[in-house]
């Protein structure tokens, strides 16, 4: 049988073995994702908080509450461990008692029939009078144990294992972090789009508004249509729709970057950082390869899995072993003062396991298997990385084609609608080209920002792959 702390830490390691990073759901709620709640620690205020990128990861490293989980399984691990370390300390027991005791001697089978037995024992065969059958006596003890296993080998390599699972704790807690910095970032960036695409919408819209001023004006000017007049009225309204669903998406990515960084859901917030724009410089895949291995988490994790199922292989063949434990007491007693008596004991026991091989082979069989399938997974984690660094550098490359694909539209659409509203004020044609137009800038302005948000966050994914996005998420996106 393995020592009870040493089957809560292989638990634990069990348990940590599958921790990963979880990804994003398609309803972003903590009771899915832990990572998308936090402990709330900015309550609600009357005036609104400037938040900046830095200070949004910042709060969520501190708040998020799947970090907290992950560091409240680090705790738990490092606590099991210091309990695995008691079975290699000595256990050192003191105990002392003093008390008044009463002897019924009848009761306990000295009654006035044994005692006359005993009378010839007396001068003159007589037993003096006055003998009580009920005595009392005072009685001071003092007792010290002491033991300690002196060898075992399913605890020395339980203790591999618990070392190994702490190991494995952190590095849980590192690839949360992790999370919590992609999960910030990612909302930020999205919140900071949903303002942009306000901004558009709302810039459109005064637009559409001065449209519509103008052909009321020439309508009654008798200069145009009522067609025209109308087309500008359901212009103007579909823009107000547009704006209104803009408004509500940015609020709504608000309330979730809040719900991850631990301020209150109703705070009014302002994002100070504008839409980062960088190019990257370009990277090989086994370039960004070679970083991923020495950087990432999950693969030291899963490297350190490997020492810790070669650690419980190990105490499944060690219960083999002898296990060796000594023990020692020593005790004294004094009754009604008459002087002190000592008991002294010392032993040392071997214990040889017999007739266990069915179960041990067993045990060591399973094991094994565990080890075998851990090395399958580090081998295929290896592949997994390089695929995912070739994916995110190819998102990185794909996406900035297209966001500058997206600003040349931006730019060909304001020509063209410049270009149209100098024929409409010209007399040339009516207003549904300029409304097209229009309704072609608006949509190429929409997909800029969506582009530029994309392009960003393939960037995050790229140091995500790479394992540095904790420390090197501004350079990335070229802050």
């Amino acid at each position: 049988m393995l020592p009870q702390g040493v089957c809560r830490i292989l638990c634990a390691a069990a348990l940590l073995a599958g921790t990963g990073a979880m990804g994003q759901a398609g309803n972003p709620t903590s009771a899915a994702n832990p990572f998308f709640g936090s402990v709330t620690a900015q309550l609600r205020r009357d005036e609104t908080l400037k938040l900046s990128l830095d200070d949004a990861v910042s709060r969520g490293l501190k708040n998020n509450l799947g970090l907290k989980e992950a560091e409240s399984d680090e705790k738990t691990v490092h606590a099991d461990k210091n309990a695995a370390l008691q079975q290699f300390l000595p256990t050192i027991t003191l105990n002392g008692d003093i008390g008044l005791y009463q002897h019924d001697l009848a009761a306990q089978g000295f009654g006035p029939g044994v005692f006359s037995k005993f009378s010839g024992m007396f001068p003159g065969g007589v037993m003096p009078k006055g003998i009580s059958l009920i005595t009392k006596d005072d009685l001071t003890e003092g007792q010290v144990r002491y033991s300690q296993t002196l060898f075992s080998g399913p605890a020395i390599a339980g203790w591999k294992a618990a070392g190994s699972a702490e190991r494995a704790a952190h590095f849980a807690k590192m690839t949360a972090r992790g999370e919590v910095v992609q999960q910030v970032a990612t909302a930020y960036l999205h919140a900071i789009a949903a303002s942009s695409e306000v901004d558009n919408a709302t810039a459109q819209l005064a637009q559409d508004q001065l449209l519509l001023d103008h052909a009321h004006a020439a309508h009654e000017a008798g200069a145009a249509s009522n067609i025209d007049e109308l087309r500008a009225r359901v212009q103007l309204q579909a823009q107000q729709q547009t704006l209104l669903y803009a408004q509500n998406t940015q609020e709504k990515d608000l309330i979730l970057l809040k719900r991850e960084i631990g301020i209150d859901s109703g705070q009014k917030i302002a994002l100070t950082d504008p839409a980062p724009y960088s190019g990257l410089a370009e990277q090989t895949p086994e370039e960004v390869r070679a970083i991923a291995y020495k950087n990432r988490q999950d693969y030291q994790n899963l490297q350190n899995q490997v020492v810790t199922y070669r650690a419980i292989h190990n105490i499944s063949r060690a219960q083999r072993l002898p296990t060796l434990v000594f023990n020692s007491y020593y005790g004294t007693s004094t009754v009604n003062g008459a002087g002190t008596h000592g008991n002294f004991v010392a032993v040392g026991t071997l214990y040889l396991p017999v007739f266990r091989e069915a179960g041990i082979r067993g045990q060591e069989d399973a094991s094994k298997a565990q080890l075998d399938g851990v090395n399958a997974e580090l081998a295929d984690l290896r592949n997994h990385i390089d695929q995912q660094v070739r994916s995110a550098l190819l998102d990185v490359g794909a996406s900035a084609k297209l966001m500058e694909v997206a600003k040349s539209n931006v730019e060909l659409a304001t020509r063209a609608l410049s270009d149209e509203t100098d024929r409409v004020d010209a007399g040339v044609d009516d207003n549904l080209p300029l409304v097209t137009a229009q309704a072609t800038l608006a949509a190429a302005e929409n997909n800029l920002v969506e582009s530029l948000y994309q392009f960003n966050v393939s960037k995050l994914g790229l140091a995500r792959a790479a394992g540095v996005l904790e420390l090197q998420y501004r350079d990335y996106l070229g802050r």
